[in-house]
Order: C-alpha cells, then sequence, then structure tokens
C-alpha cells in the first residue's frame, strides 16, 4: 500500500513564514518512491519465481528423459511398464515446460514494457568530482537544526533558487548549477516544493508547472546522489548529461515523476484552502455569537416556518400571534435559543433607549441583530 499521509507533515498556513522548514521534501516523493520500490520486488519476486520453476521442470524433464532412455535397452516386462509411467509422465512434464516457456514470454514483454523511474535511472555509474564532504550523516540533525540551516539558506539564496525554478531549458538549468553549485540540496527542493503549493493557492497553474518542473529536476539529482553515494554537486552533470542525451522511456519516467507530483501539490493546495476557509467561517461565527454562546444563523435555520417568517418581515406583533398559538412548552425553548443567540432582545425599547442615550445609535437594536441574522440565511 502507498502512504500518502506522509504529505500530512506539508502544513504551510497563509500565515506562515515562506522559508519554513518543517517540510521534508523526502517525505513529498517517499509515497511515489514507496510505490515503485514495491512494484520492482514484485517483479524481482516474480522473475525468481518463474527461473525457480522452469529450471526445477527442465531438470525433472532431463530425469525422466535419461530414466526413458536407460528403460529402453533392458527390454523386460517391467522395463515395458515402468516406459508406459515414464512416457505419461513426459508428456505432463513437456506440457508444464511448454507453460513455463509461456510465462517466460509474457514475463520478458512485461519487463520490456515497463517504464524506467527514478530509481532504475539512477543504477548506472558516471565519472564524476569528488568533494569532501562531512560524514555525519543528515539525520543526526535535530529539527531545531534544520530549522535553522534551512532559514540561513534561503536568506542568502532566495533569490536564485527563484530565478532557477523559472527556468525551462536544460543547458540553462545546467549552467545555472554551474555557476550555483550551492543550489543542489535539500533546502532548494524544499523551498520550491512549498513555492509550487503557494502558487496552486494562488491559482497560478501554469507558473506552478514550471516550478513544478524545476523542482523534479532537483530531485532527481538528489535521488541520483543517494544511488551514487556522492554529493549530489559532483553527479548533477551527469544528470543533464543523461536526461539530455535520453530515450523515449527516460523522459517519459521523468514525465511521470513531474505528473504524479504536481497532482499531489493541486491535492494539497486544494487542503489548505478548505482548511482556511474553514477557519474564516469559524472567525465568523464566532463574530455573530449571541450572549448565550449560541449562533444567531443556525438558530434561525431551526425555527418553525411561521416563526421564520415572522423575523423576516421583522413584525413583533405576528411573532407575538404566532408564539400563542404555538405549544407554550415548544414556544418557550425557541424564544430561549433567539435570546441566547441574540437574534431576539428582551424589552428592546429599553436598550433602543439606553443605547441613544450611550451612543447616539439611530437604528433599533432588535432590528439590527435581526437583520444580521436573516441576510445570512
Amino acid at each position: 500500500m502507498v502512504d500518502y499521509s506522509v504529505w500530512d507533515h506539508i502544513e504551510v498556513s497563509d500565515d506562515e513564514d515562506e522559508t519554513h522548514p518543517n517540510i521534508d521534501t523526502a517525505s513529498l516523493f517517499r509515497w511515489r518512491h514507496q510505490a515503485r520500490v514495491e512494484r520492482m520486488e514484485e517483479a524481482q519476486k516474480e522473475r525468481e519465481e518463474y527461473e525457480k520453476g522452469n529450471t526445477d521442470v527442465k531438470r525433472k524433464l532431463g530425469e525422466c528423459q535419461k530414466k526413458l532412455n536407460e528403460l529402453v535397452v533392458a527390454e523386460t516386462d517391467d522395463a515395458k511398464k515402468e516406459i508406459e509411467k515414464l512416457h505419461c509422465e513426459l508428456k505432463q512434464l513437456k506440457r508444464e515446460e511448454k507453460d513455463w516457456d509461456k510465462k517466460g514470454n509474457q514475463l520478458k514483454k512485461k519487463e520490456k514494457s515497463t517504464p524506467w523511474n527514478v530509481d532504475t535511472l539512477c543504477k548506472e555509474g558516471f565519472s564524476k568530482s569528488i568533494f569532501n564532504v562531512s560524514s555525519e550523516s543528515n539525520d543526526a540533525e535535530t529539527d531545531e537544526d534544520k530549522e535553522k540551516k534551512h532559514k540561513t539558506f534561503v536568506g542568502k539564496y532566495e533569490k536564485q533558487v527563484k530565478h532557477f525554478g523559472m527556468l525551462s531549458r536544460w543547458d540553462d538549468s545546467q549552467k545555472y548549477l554551474s555557476d550555483n553549485p550551492q543550489l543542489v540540496c535539500e533546502e532548494t527542493a524544499n523551498y520550491l516544493v512549498i513555492w509550487c503549493i503557494d502558487l496552486e493557492v494562488e491559482e497560478k497553474h501554469a507558473l506552478m508547472g514550471q516550478v513544478a518542473h524545476q523542482t523534479i529536476v532537483m530531485q532527481f539529482i538528489l535521488e541520483l546522489a543517494k544511488s551514487l553515494k556522492v554529493d549530489p554537486r559532483a553527479c548533477f552533470r551527469q544528470f543533464f548529461t543523461k536526461i539530455k542525451t535520453a530515450d523515449k522511456q527516460y523522459i517519459e519516467a521523468f514525465n511521470d515523476e513531474l505528473e504524479a507530483f504536481k497532482e499531489r501539490v493541486r491535492g494539497r493546495a486544494q487542503a489548505r484552502i478548505e482548511k482556511a476557509m474553514k477557519e474564516y467561517e469559524e472567525e465568523e461565527r464566532q463574530k455573530r455569537m449571541g450572549p448565550g454562546g449560541l449562533d444567531p444563523v443556525e438558530v434561525y435555520e431551526t425555527l418553525p416556518t411561521e416563526m421564520k417568517n415572522c423575523f423576516d418581515a421583522k413584525d413583533i406583533q405576528l411573532l407575538q400571534d404566532v408564539i400563542s398559538k404555538i405549544d407554550p412548552t415548544e414556544a418557550k425553548y425557541h424564544m430561549q435559543r433567539c435570546i441566547d443567540s441574540g437574534l431576539w432582545i428582551p424589552n428592546a425599547k429599553a436598550a433602543e433607549e439606553e443605547g441613544e442615550k450611550n451612543t447616539g445609535e439611530e437604528d433599533p437594536v432588535y432590528e439590527e441583530v435581526k437583520k444580521e441574522a436573516t441576510e445570512e440565511k
């Protein structure tokens, strides 16, 4: 199973600093990597099962044929009975051999049609430059260290990272990284990922696609470095050499990674928008809350139709007439909720007069509250 929950680690709200480092870029691609690894392991298992089965049947076929040849020479009655038995076994083994040959051909066809990916593309060894790098693992870094490192990096190179994100030609990207090798790192990938989500939220879809392309370029380079166990700065040229001279399968693998990444960005951006909308709606709801802690809009929706009509018409007398006609318990229940939500203010005239004395307001308090609630419906 592919674990899509890793995207839940990407939490970049609109009020957060865009340099927020608590985004593990590796996690953004882990679900894709995990799926690829599982497919590769499944294919390897299928290959091993075929080779074992095919070898076993050929071995049994050889042993059966050898016994048959030996018995033919004997020409005894017992030998004739055994020969007949071996002939039946031989036919069965040949049928099995034919089935395994068929499975082998299907497996070859399947393996040939399997698209390349970032894992299989990164197996080949290249000539490489040598960098003096620390032997300490990044895993030893604390979250605080990563945060400090990321903020420092963005503070220094944000302009250059954005420039790289806007490039579209392979040659331009390679030359820019050659001139700015400090950009070949996880921090650049992290920044580009956040930028992609920001652009999608802002509905700048075309620009998001461009930056996403450069994000995958950086991700391929980082994956290649992990595969070769070298510093990313030592192998980014080999990536560009490979991608610029690649066959159709290589390009398809790159595009497949790109489209999958863009789809996840769209999903993450939508989740952020929905979260922001819910937060806004909750803020508005809190602003509307009446003295008893109830939302006038929600209370209005629960009122009987006759009472709603009274509030819509702003007719107090009509409301009193309706209340007098319904069950007293029900009337008391609804009116108390109206009071708690601020939809109804007892002694509205007294409140109005007090308000005029203190603030000079001209609009009746009761009318003001009713209007707010009914216009929301």
